[in-house]
């Protein structure tokens, strides 16, 4: 019982203080797209591990102020081109969100933040649509691809979700 509680550390050679990192990346900005980076990075940090979640294209919305209300479930295939069924579909899995107890993605953003979770947007998509770093939420860094890179290297998990 008492491993459980125990901080993650890379390896049992080093000290307990160095926390293992890990990275997930988030390029959509859709419902199946913002839940698992977030999921994942929240469990990682309550996990004892070092958590960013770094946000690229699309799912640079997700972490701009009232971007995860605007999150929808668009179906795959030939259902999601139908006219008003990204619509249909998002009430649909809100609707099941809901009835499991899942938190919404704003509540976790929120809870990410509190979590400790890094959120980051990536300064190319930044500077690519124009975005007002003012426009993401409280506490957003904004990093370079490389920056991300230079973190990621020591990470022992990095997912692109």
């Amino acid at each position: 019982m008492a491993e459980e509680n125990k901080p993650a550390t890379r390896n049992s050679s080093e000290s307990a203080d160095e926390k293992v990192s890990c990275t997930f990346i988030c390029s959509r900005d859709t419902l199946d797209g913002a839940y698992p980076a977030l999921i994942l990075g929240i469990n990682a940090a309550r996990m004892g591990m070092e958590s960013t979640i770094f946000y690229t294209f699309m799912g640079i919305n997700v972490i701009r102020k009232g971007g995860g209300d605007r999150c929808r479930f668009i179906p795959p295939g030939t259902m999601g081109a139908l006219p008003g069924m990204a619509m249909v579909a998002t009430r649909m899995m809100e609707k099941k969100v809901e009835a499991a107890g899942i938190p919404s993605i704003c509540e976790l953003l929120e809870m990410a933040q509190l979590e400790g979770v890094h959120l980051v947007a990536c300064k190319m998509t930044v500077d690519m649509m124009g975005i007002d770093p003012g426009e993401f939420l409280e506490g957003v860094e904004v990093q370079t691809a490389e920056d991300y890179l230079k973190h990621a290297v020591n990470c022992r998990i990095n997912m692109f979700t």
